[in-house]
C-alpha cells in the first residue's frame, strides 16, 4: 500500500498509525494491498470550507473521504495500482473528540482513518441497515489493532 500524506497543519501527527490503520482495514476487507490513497490533514477552517464545497455543509467535520472507485459499476483492474481515493481529516477535531468520547487521541485517529477506509472501499452509512454494517466493520478492525474504547 502506499500512501500520499501530506499534513498541512503543525500538529504531530502520527502518520504510522494512519498508514496501519490503513493497512488494517485494506487486510480486513481481503483487498488487495497493491492499493494508493492520500492522506491531507487539516485544520478546522480548512476542512469546514471542504465539507462547504463538496457537501453544501456549512459546518466543520473530522474527515471527508473520496472514493474514485464505484464499487457498483467498476470493475477492479488486475495486476494493477487500484488508485482508491483521498481522505481529508480534521486533526483539530480527532483531538476534540477523544476527549469527548473519553478515549485516547490514537483511538480516534484509527476509528476516523478506518472509518474513511470503508468509506474508499464502497461502504455508506446513509441508512441504518448500512450503518450498523459499516460501524460494526469499524469496530472490529480497531479490536484487531488493540484500539478499543
Amino acid at each position: 500500500m502506499e500512501i500520499l500524506y501530506e499534513n498541512e497543519t503543525s500538529y504531530d501527527v502520527d502518520f504510522d498509525l494512519i498508514k496501519k490503520t490503513a493497512k488494517a482495514a485494506l487486510e480486513y476487507e481481503h483487498f488487495s494491498d497493491n492499493t494508493e490513497i492520500s492522506v491531507t490533514v487539516v485544520s478546522l477552517d480548512d476542512i469546514h470550507q471542504i465539507n462547504l464545497e463538496h457537501r453544501g455543509i456549512d459546518r466543520p467535520t473530522d474527515v471527508l473521504s473520496f472514493p474514485l472507485i464505484d464499487f457498483t459499476r467498476d470493475k477492479l483492474p488486475e495486476n494493477e495500482k487500484i488508485y482508491l481515493g483521498d481522505i481529508v481529516l480534521c486533526y483539530d477535531k480527532v483531538l476534540s473528540q477523544a476527549e469527548e468520547y473519553g478515549h485516547s487521541v490514537e483511538r480516534e485517529l484509527a476509528f476516523l482513518t478506518a472509518h474513511s477506509m470503508l468509506h474508499l472501499m464502497g461502504y455508506d452509512h446513509m441508512v441504518p441497515e448500512e450503518e450498523k454494517v459499516m460501524f460494526s466493520k469499524q469496530e472490529e478492525i480497531l479490536s484487531g489493532m488493540g484500539l478499543t474504547r
